[in-house]
């Protein structure tokens, strides 16, 4: 039997990378309005090497301004500063600026078979939501949603590592063989709490980033499974406890 369940919150059980990548989008098509600085005919800006340059400078970014709206914003602007060498008006800054805005601004959609599946477990088992990113940004989310009621404890984390994790069960008296987390990003939600000896259920996301992709190596495999949607968790957790 497990003593806690902890959820992820972005893109387990609402729409958040979408939005993220609606503003890649808008980036991508404001590079291609620039002429290339030498005066070649060719595209300045091909979609690939935007993207890669963004994907650059967002993990660059890390350390200095962590996950979250406003940090994905400086990183669009300082990518469009080095893609068009400086040239970038400030109107385009403007824009991408909006795109922060927007992405705080956000109704909170839920994913199906999310309200459903909290409330069948919440009378058995003390839910602990855990996510990362900007704390005035996540707790707005976590109170928009509706879904508060259902955990026992909400935690806006910096990143999510294996040493967070096990500070936080740590505090909340939880033994990492009796914790099962569920989570869309195996770098973030899986991966840690498994190498802490706890159990995880992985729900692939629609979309999603590419640094929250991740390998588990095969002697962890035994206490992981993946599911659909979280319509299935029940069933999954059932088998999970079946192993434990």
């Amino acid at each position: 039997m497990f003593d806690w369940i902890g959820f992820d919150a972005d893109d387990t059980l609402w729409e958040n990378e979408a939005y993220y990548q609606s503003g890649r989008q808008l980036l991508r098509r404001m590079m291609q309005t620039y002429d290339p600085p030498d005066g070649s005919q060719a595209a300045d800006a091909p979609s690939a090497r935007v993207d890669a340059r963004l994907d650059e400078v967002e993990i660059a970014n890390l350390p200095c301004f962590g996950y979250g709206a406003m940090a994905y914003a400086l990183s669009m602007i300082e990518a469009a500063i080095d893609v068009t060498s400086g040239r970038v008006s400030a109107a385009d800054i403007g824009q991408l600026v909006q795109v922060a805005r927007q992405i705080i601004l956000a109704e909170v959609e839920l994913f199906e078979h999310t309200e459903t599946a909290l409330r069948a477990l919440a009378p058995h088992y003390p839910l602990l939501l855990v996510t990362k990113g900007d704390l005035q940004h996540q707790l707005s989310k976590v109170d928009r949603s509706g879904l508060r009621g259902y955990f026992r404890h909400v935690e806006v984390v910096t990143d999510k590592t294996t040493a967070i994790y096990e500070s936080l069960l740590g505090r909340l008296g939880v033994a990492p063989q009796r914790f099962v987390m569920v989570g869309n990003s195996l770098r973030s939600d899986i991966l840690p709490v498994l190498e802490l000896g706890g159990w995880a259920v992985y729900v692939p996301a629609r979309v999603g980033w590419s640094h929250e992709h991740a390998e588990l190596p095969p002697q962890l495999r035994g206490r992981f499974c993946e599911i659909e949607h979280l319509g299935q968790l029940p069933e999954a957790l059932q088998r999970l406890q079946q192993q434990a």
